[in-house]
C-alpha cells in the first residue's frame, strides 16, 4: 500500500473512481454534488490517493479554508478495505503535508457515523447541532497540526 499526492490526471481520475463509488454509488450522493471546482485539476487543491498495487482503494483531499486552515474533505475508502487503518494513514499523510504547507489547524465536515473515528485521530467536535450536506447529517470538527 502506498499513498500519492496526486500530480497527474490520470491520478485525479483514480481518486474520482474511489469517491463515486463510495458517496455516488454506495451512499446515493448525486454526482454533481460531490464533484465542484476543486476537481478541475491535481493543482486546484490537494489530492491523495491511496493504491494497493496499481489499483486505487481510497482519496481524500484538503484546501485553504482560511489562513492557517486546511480543511480535509472528500475521504473515502473502497468498503472491502474498511477497517484496516488506510483511511487513519491517509488522513495522517494528508495532515503532514499540511504542516509542509505551514497550516496550523486541520478542520472537517465528519458525517455523523464517522464523528468517532475522527475523535480518536485527535479531531474535537466544534459545532452545537449536526447539519445536512448533501442529505447526510455532518458535525464540523477541528485538530491542531
Amino acid at each position: 500500500m502506498r499513498i500519492v499526492h496526486v500530480k497527474t490526471e490520470e491520478q485525479l481520475r483514480q481518486a474520482f473512481d474511489v469517491r463515486v463509488e463510495v458517496f455516488v454509488n454506495e451512499q446515493g450522493v448525486p454526482r454533481e454534488l460531490e464533484m465542484d471546482e476543486y476537481d478541475e485539476s491535481p493543482e486546484s487543491c490537494s489530492h491523495f490517493i491511496v493504491l494497493e498495487g496499481d489499483v486505487p482503494i481510497a482519496a481524500g483531499r484538503f484546501k485553504t479554508f482560511e489562513p492557517g486552515v486546511a480543511k480535509m474533505q472528500r475521504i473515502a475508502v473502497l468498503k472491502s478495505y474498511r477497517g484496516k487503518g488506510i483511511g487513519k494513514v491517509l488522513l495522517g499523510e494528508m495532515e503532514e503535508e499540511a504542516k509542509r504547507q505551514e497550516y496550523k489547524q486541520s478542520l472537517l465536515d465528519a458525517q455523523c457515523t464517522a464523528e468517532d473515528f475522527y475523535r480518536k485521530l485527535g479531531y474535537v467536535t466544534e459545532s452545537a447541532e449536526p447539519f445536512l450536506d448533501a442529505n447526510i447529517w455532518h458535525v464540523r470538527m477541528r485538530k491542531s497540526l
